[in-house]
């Protein structure tokens, strides 16, 4: 059982399991690379004067597996709260558990509706940490503004809710500073 299962590997997705992996969380990211940033060219993502979306989206998967987290390559079929985790399904049948489920699917947000997730006009409703309504579901990313679709935002979104979740399992409010060694 991974600790938190992320559904979509684009910049919110990956950007939680990041943080989540390099803080020792067990994370498991579903996706299949078909994210939108294939047909982008960055030009307004801090760090990088310009960088085509594929190679960000090469370094940031390889960045992800290096801390740990396991990058799946299946669609998710459905996610259901049992008790305190959750069953995701995916397309091979094969149910996946977790305590925490991160939704970072991108715009159409299929899972979220198929959850009956309440929504705004702008997308899937959640707080400014990316909580919904259901405890330990965290929606991130285009499925949440989609009049803000930019790829350094839904990054942002996704190392909100993985601090979040950082926080919650310790017990205490968590930041995620590296320092250079003396």
């Amino acid at each position: 059982m991974a600790t938190v299962i992320i559904i979509g590997d684009g910049p919110a997705g990956l950007s939680a399991a990041l943080f989540l992996a390099k803080n020792g969380m067990d994370v498991a990211v579903f996706g299949q690379d078909g994210t939108d940033m294939h047909r982008a060219m960055l030009r307004n993502y801090l760090g990088f004067p310009e960088i085509k979306g594929s190679d960000f989206q090469r370094i940031a998967r390889e960045q992800v597996a290096e801390f740990g987290a396991r990058l799946v390559d299946q669609l998710v079929t459905s996610v259901e709260k049992e008790g305190d985790e959750f069953v995701v399904t995916a397309e091979s049948g094969e149910p996946f558990r977790s305590k925490y489920v991160v939704l970072a699917e991108g715009k159409l947000a299929k899972l979220a509706e198929k959850m009956n997730l309440p929504r705004t006009s702008d997308g899937v409703e959640v707080d400014r940490d990316g909580r919904t309504g259901i405890e330990g579901l965290y929606a991130v990313g285009r499925g949440t503004r989609r009049s803000r679709s930019a790829a350094i935002i839904s990054a942002g979104a996704g190392a909100t809710a993985a601090l979040d979740i950082l926080s919650k399992e310790a017990g205490k409010m968590i930041n995620d500073f590296d320092v250079l060694p003396e």
